[in-house]
């Protein structure tokens, strides 16, 4: 993989990262809340799920193996 392959998938995890923070921070706003623990479906939410997945694909740039939560 060359370079100029990992900058833009570098990006695409930090543009996955940040959409799926607005849409879990839209939420929360919706919600009036400024925590996910706060929620009743903190454990449930998919929203909340894709987020946490984004954090760790953007950490692991892909090369991590699975992740439980």
């Amino acid at each position: 993989m060359n370079m100029q392959n990992i900058n833009e998938q570098a990006d695409e995890y930090k543009s996955d990262l940040k959409q799926e923070s607005e849409i879990l921070l839209a939420c929360q706003r919706e919600k009036n809340i400024d925590s996910c623990f706060i929620c009743d479906k903190t454990f449930e939410c998919e929203k909340r799920k894709k987020y946490v997945e984004s954090v760790y694909e953007s950490m692991s740039q892909g090369q991590g193996g699975g992740f439980e939560f």
